[in-house]
């Protein structure tokens, strides 16, 4: 498992191929059984392979994020830029085949704290098969307009629960070229 947590990197340059449904299944597997505050399972899994749904849902969700956008010394990444890295991306879901919303109540105090385990446990089984993933937080803004609201009821989402975030995945496009490791800070771990 180690290998497999230094191994894995977000991925925000996707293939347009379906990633496998038997691979999909373990992936959300792992999501299920991530842990979750008091074992409460609070988490719902959101699985959308429609593309036009998709690019629609990224484009408003990119529309209603603000980022501070980046500098010559402060970006997310200059090797698979973010939509605060480059403001000509349109998608904030980088066109990924495959995006998986999870969704948890508003009113629990662990709501984000379980989508969080869970999509990591998700990215590193994604990572293990050869897919690609990236995480995606603040995850309302994709439904924050009438589209999204629409889109909303025809999931039955629960009322009071509330889009965390989003997991993509997808075959990456730079197969040979899967990005390095960036040192690790040091000073990081303080013992006593």
């Amino acid at each position: 498992m180690l290998k497999t947590i230094l191994h894995r990197r977000s991925i925000r340059r996707f293939e347009q191929e379906q990633i496998a449904e038997d691979a999909l299944q373990d992936i959300l597997q792992a999501g299920l059984y991530a842990p979750s505050a008091g074992g409460r399972q609070g988490v719902i899994f959101a699985v959308c392979q429609n593309q036009s749904v998709n690019e629609r849902l990224g484009k408003i969700k990119r529309a209603n994020s603000h980022p501070h956008m980046a500098t010559e010394t402060s970006y997310v990444s200059k090797e698979q830029p973010s939509i605060a890295d480059d403001p000509t991306i349109t998608n904030a879901f980088y066109d990924a085949p495959t995006v998986i919303t999870l969704f948890a109540p508003k009113n629990f105090l662990f709501s984000v704290d379980d989508c969080a385990v869970a999509a990591e446990n998700m990215m590193l089984v994604a990572d293990e098969l050869g897919i690609g993933s990236c995480y995606i937080g603040q995850g309302w803004t994709a439904f924050a307009d009438p589209y999204g609201q629409d889109i909303l009821r025809q999931w039955n989402i629960p009322h009071g629960y509330y889009a965390v975030m989003q997991v993509l995945l997808g075959y990456s496009k730079e197969h040979d070229a899967h990005p390095a490791s960036k040192p690790r800070k040091s000073h990081r771990i303080l013992r006593f």
